[in-house]
């Protein structure tokens, strides 16, 4: 709701002629409908130049089969409007280095983009499912499983990225144990040709993990596999602060997009007002930027933020220390007085 408020605001003040619709998803879909991703939402996010997307879910909907679960329905948006390329920048603010858990020096300057292939592995291979053995035991089964063409067009991505930024691409992956990512590999390395300007390094999953503590502002871009992304992304939150954070965008080959927080539903906060909305709002900004081509609007969105936090404002997870917080609803309020001075 915050995110939106500021997207009014931001057209009010730039002339922007957006036409809002809303539709249900997830968990209120499937109270309301009986489904988690009705006909009507799935029309309407196809006819859509882009979709911004609210958190969705809860404990209660864990237990409902799978294809009726509310994170079926986002990974069949996915699917369906083939949003492959899942943008994550982190950029650590000064203006929240007291918030981190990391020493100042590690995490000052500290603005990297995960790239995070979205479409194909474990999330999507098949078979999958739990199945009966013949002892009558049960055995759980998830594929791993990549074509040459999905790792060619997110590695093409990768190198764009990064040559837009500081030139450096790190592929992660698990070459050394899996067929899957040996083929990733072998991709990468033979799309890098394409790419002489682009520094390309490779780093195992589990050392790139431990790089992004100790040494994160040693990456550029970094482009994954969609599970080793979803782990990476979570895990880079803790540098700025708060995953509350951290916007998101998911594009097919044409910058369509979904644009959304990179946390999920938190219900146990819920209607608490205290919920950090800036994921939200800057997953604005970066639609504006991506797929409506409105580089001042997003911009103006991203230093009204700016404004705001290095004022001194912030909500709960991101209060600095003796600072009271302020809540959910007037962090959004605040967005937009900054963006009317």
């Amino acid at each position: 709701r915050q995110a939106v408020k500021v997207l009014r605001s931001v057209s009010a003040r730039y002339g922007l002629a957006i036409e809002l619709k809303e539709a249900l998803i997830g968990g209120c879909a499937y109270e309301a409908e009986g489904h988690p991703l009705p006909p009507e939402t799935l029309a309407l996010a196809r006819e859509a130049d882009a979709i911004l997307f609210g958190a969705e879910g809860g404990f209660q909907y864990e237990t409902l089969p799978r294809g009726l679960r509310p994170g079926d329905a986002l990974l069949t948006l996915r699917r369906e409007l083939d949003l492959f390329a899942n943008y994550r920048p982190v950029v650590a603010w000064s203006e929240l280095a007291d918030t981190t858990i990391f020493k100042p020096e590690i995490v000052e300057g500290v603005d990297f983009v995960i790239l995070r292939e979205l479409t194909s592995d474990l999330y999507f291979g098949e078979p999958r499912g739990i199945e009966r053995t013949a002892d009558g035991t049960r055995r759980g089964i998830n594929t791993m499983s990549y074509t040459e063409a999905e790792i060619r067009r997110i590695a093409h991505a990768g190198f764009r990225a990064a040559r837009s930024r500081r030139g450096k691409l790190c592929s992660v992956d698990k070459a050394n144990v899996l067929e899957t990512m040996e083929l990733w590999r072998e991709i990468v390395n033979e799309v890098g040709t394409d790419y002489p300007d682009v520094e390309l390094s490779h780093l195992y999953i589990d050392a790139a993990a431990m790089a992004l503590l100790r040494t994160p502002k040693a990456f550029d871009v970094i482009v994954t596999a969609n599970l080793f992304g979803d782990i990476l992304s979570d895990e880079a939150s803790m540098l700025v602060g708060s995953i509350g954070m951290l916007p998101s965008a998911s594009l097919n080959a044409d910058n369509k997009g979904l644009f959304e927080p990179v946390h999920g539903c938190a219900p146990d906060i819920a209607g608490k007002d205290i919920a950090n909305p800036l994921a939200a709002v800057l997953s604005v900004a970066m639609m504006l930027r991506l797929s409506l081509g409105r580089e001042d609007a997003a911009s103006a969105i991203e230093s009204a933020v700016r404004k705001v936090i290095a004022e001194g404002h912030g909500t709960r997870d991101i209060a600095k220390p003796g600072k009271e917080p302020i809540g959910t609803e007037e962090m959004g309020d605040k967005i937009v007085q900054a963006l009317a001075a």
